[in-house]
């Protein structure tokens, strides 16, 4: 094992000891009590299975099947989650097959960024997280059930579905992913298209055809962002039946999979052969395996903030100190859009999360005895399925890449640090994804330009008064200003000026996520500037220095007397309301800071003690 990784993970574990503790102390109680639903009432068994057919009432009421809960992202109009509209059927015959029973537990709410991109609605999106967490204990809270299937995708409901499944972790979980779309519109033609427009060179009419051509059938978006960092984390925790993340929604092999995560499931509960609550499963080593796989595969940013919050949840805490620390020793193994021209079905061709896993196994960079819902261990997660004469098969991969232009061996990575910086200063504390950002990009100084929305920035743009070096500040889009929107509306603009000979960077309390690019971004800037932080005394004119590679984000000169400044009152009011923004007034108030996962959920004041 690699030292870094022992040092940063025992760290994590002394760090973890109250929090983790008391956390298995309340599931391994709830383990305790044996079958559940043997302790509801006569009504309330009968209102339980009611619906169910002859034969899932007899094992039901007799105590003999075990009965899987389906909690499900499916809705018809967002192409990541269309997929699930058919699994629950293939889940209850396999349940059946099996000898159990499987219900459709509830549905979790499943918005996507790619729409509300620049829109009101984007001020709902982190939020989004907690209230799927919320709503898969709804779910579950009848009590009914010995396992759980979580199916979901997408930016915000992979982690809500794992922090919400968390507070029953005395259940066995199975994560169902869905799968990719087929590769459309190549990422780098989408993105030098979005640019044209940005410049006035295309019409709307042209961007939209070739929006289309990029989003255009059923599955997850083929880009790295977000939503395929989240099957990536799912596969390095053990969480997938192997070789699941990136098998698309069309393949024969996807039913087949579906299939026997329903049966692993059912082997994983009290009476079956191999119990692993989910509490059990999600341990500090598994969360510091995710942090890798973020950092080997140039994942999403969103991830700094999701498995923070997903570690409270299990009761293990940890910090942006301990990405950093892993990231100056996980090499970059993978490229994929925005960091190459590749989409992660050319990357799932070439290796995929099964090759990188093993070079990383291999390199002594993650660890190996974790508990997975794989009955072989984790090395299960160095093969790809296959189908032979009908039957699902697990094969070894190759040796060496399939393209050495996605997925490369440990010995000659693409570089040798993770492609994520923290960045510390008297502007605060932010993340920096720079894995796609050239070398020469990645230290700036240069004047700010302060703005309060990025709609003011973008008619700075239009204007022409960004035609120079400059480092835009977009303050007050934290979680507690406005709920820490993803400002991706920018970045073509920001790609512009960069194309065009400046040295640009953006520096916001605010997000961006996996679609991070080449232009320097510090985001997730903390304390946010509604609770004071220094970001919010920066004026129009402040020299701003950015060093990704010696983690550096600071004020020079006459700003460095920000403490004395009058700090200005924002004017947030077109943030409190339309598209449901007052209905979220409440998580705004109680929201933590990013590094603290940006919860609204319970939070200790010991945890946060440590942070």
């Amino acid at each position: 094992m690699h030292t870094t990784l022992k040092d940063v993970t025992d760290r994590i574990i002394e760090r973890s000891k109250n929090a983790r503790s008391q956390y298995l102390a309340r599931i391994d109680r709830a383990m305790e009590q044996g079958r559940y639903r043997s302790g509801l009432s006569c009504g309330n068994l009968a209102h339980g299975f009611a619906a169910c057919s002859s034969d899932a009432k007899k094992g039901l009421r007799s105590q003999t099947a075990a009965n899987v809960a389906i909690v499900s992202s499916y809705n018809d109009m967002l192409s990541a989650h269309k997929p699930f509209e058919r699994f629950p059927d293939i889940i209850r015959q396999a349940a059946k097959d099996a000898g159990g029973v499987a219900q459709f537990a509830g549905g979790v709410p499943a918005m996507c960024d790619g729409v509300t991109q620049g829109q009101p609605g984007m001020e709902l999106s982190l939020f989004s997280r907690d209230l799927v967490a919320m709503a898969t204990a709804v779910a579950l809270s009848h009590n009914m059930f010995d396992a759980v299937l979580c199916l979901g995708v997408c930016d915000k409901i992979v982690p809500g579905l794992l922090i919400g499944a968390l507070s029953f972790g005395h259940l066995p979980t199975v994560f169902v992913p869905a799968g990719p779309m087929d590769s459309g519109l190549p990422n780098k033609e989408k993105a030098r298209i979005r640019q044209l427009f940005a410049e006035g060179k295309i019409t709307r009419a042209q961007l939209l055809d070739a929006e289309s051509k990029s989003y255009h059938s059923a599955g997850t978006c083929t880009f790295y962002g977000t939503a395929n960092s989240n099957q990536m984390m799912m596969e390095l925790m053990g969480l997938h039946v192997p070789g699941s993340a990136f098998i698309k929604p069309t393949d024969p092999l996807r039913d087949q999979l579906t299939r026997a995560a329903t049966e692993r499931a059912l082997n994983m509960t009290r009476g079956g052969d191999d119990y692993k609550p989910l509490g059990h499963v999600v341990d500090e080593r598994a969360i510091v395996n995710a942090i890798v796989g973020l950092l080997a595969t140039g994942g999403s940013t969103n991830h700094t903030l999701h498995l923070v919050a997903i570690g409270r949840a299990a009761g293990v805490i940890i910090n942006w100190d301990d990405f950093s620390e892993l990231s100056k020793v996980v090499p970059l193994l993978a490229r994929i859009y925005p960091n190459g021209p590749a989409d992660v079905n050319h990357f799932h061709d070439a290796g995929g999360l099964g090759f990188v896993i093993r070079e990383l196994l291999d390199a002594g960079l993650l660890h190996e005895d974790i508990l997975t819902v794989s009955a072989d261990g984790f090395r299960a997660y160095t093969t790809q399925p296959a189908l032979k004469d009908g039957d699902l098969v697990w094969e070894p991969l190759p040796k060496l890449s399939g393209d050495r232009d996605i997925v490369r061996e440990y010995t000659e990575p693409f570089q040798a640090n993770g492609g994520m910086s923290v960045l510390d200063g008297n502007l605060g504390r932010a993340v920096m994804k720079t894995s796609a950002v050239l070398p020469e990009h990645r230290t700036i100084e240069a004047p700010a330009r302060v703005f309060d929305c990025q709609r003011s920035m973008l008619e700075a743009f239009e204007k022409g008064e960004l035609n120079k070096d400059v480092v835009c500040v977009v303050r007050y889009q934290g979680p507690r200003a406005n709920g820490m929107p993803e400002l991706h509306k920018l970045m073509p603009s920001l790609r512009v000026l960069q194309a065009r000979g400046y040295n640009v960077a953006l520096v916001t309390d605010g997000r961006l996520s996996g679609a991070s690019g080449a232009v320097p971004a510090a985001i997730h800037v903390t304390p946010e500037c509604l609770d004071g932080g220094p970001l919010s005394k920066v004026r129009d004119g402040d020299i701003i220095s950015i060093d990704a590679e010696k983690g550096v984000l600071e004020v020079s000169g006459d700003g460095l007397d920000l403490i004395s400044r009058i700090e200005e009152t924002p004017d947030l009011s077109g943030n409190q309301t339309g598209m449901g923004r007052e209905l979220f007034e409440g998580f705004r108030r109680v929201a933590t800071g990013a590094e603290q996962g940006a919860m609204v959920l319970s939070v200790t004041q010991e945890e946060l003690s440590h942070v």
